[in-house]
């Protein structure tokens, strides 16, 4: 059995830090990843793991920001069928004050069927997915944490080839951390090291 090795990874050239699974590879070395968006995945499982720095949004709420952010992704995403499954409060996140303004965090699980790439309707996977909204207001910066956990993949979906088509494996029973520890870990751990990213 696999064993699931955990560290820390620098994250915008060690600027950033996230602890995640060494199993997650750098997307960036295989494919173009936007410049505000770091991400990674374990192809074998087709899981992956996303953090992204978009400008704060002053129209959101603090309160549901992660489900407003799960939703615009389901409609970026063109995803059928989206559901959210739970969300939790707005919560403090002491380790990433800036200037003495307050950053919080709030999360939201959903459930969507989306396909890759450029595939059709016909190829889409059932996937969870797990969003993490960190709002750090010091620098007017929202960063969002995005793992994608499958459910169902379609016989059609290119993922098919490589993780096998139908119900997807549970974690644990190939030796892997769940997807939602994963996600929880990968918050939790977040650090600032050069605020400069910022622009600050």
């Amino acid at each position: 059995m696999p064993e699931d090795i955990v560290s820390e990874r620098p994250l915008f050239g060690g600027k950033l830090s996230s602890t995640f699974p060494q199993r997650f590879q750098d997307l960036s070395d295989i494919r173009e990843v936007p410049d505000h968006q770091e991400a990674f995945a374990d192809p074998s499982r087709d899981e992956s793991l996303i953090f992204e720095l978009l400008e704060f949004k002053h129209d959101v709420a603090d309160n549901g920001s992660a489900t407003w952010f799960l939703q615009d992704l389901a409609t970026e995403q063109n995803a059928e069928g989206s559901v959210v499954i739970e969300q939790s409060g707005v919560l403090e996140a002491p380790g990433l004050i800036y200037n003495n303004a307050p950053a919080v965090v709030t999360t939201a699980i959903g459930q969507m069927a989306i396909s890759k790439g450029r595939q059709g309707r016909e190829a889409q996977n059932i996937v969870k997915v797990y969003l993490a909204n960190l709002r750090l207001k010091g620098v007017g910066t929202d960063v969002l944490i995005t793992a994608y956990e499958p459910i169902v993949i379609n016989p059609l979906s290119e993922s098919a080839g490589t993780v096998g088509a139908g119900l997807a494996v549970p974690a644990v029973q190939v030796g892997c951390v769940p997807m939602a520890e994963v996600f929880n870990n990968a918050i939790e751990s977040f650090k600032v090291y050069d605020w400069g990213l910022f622009g600050v």
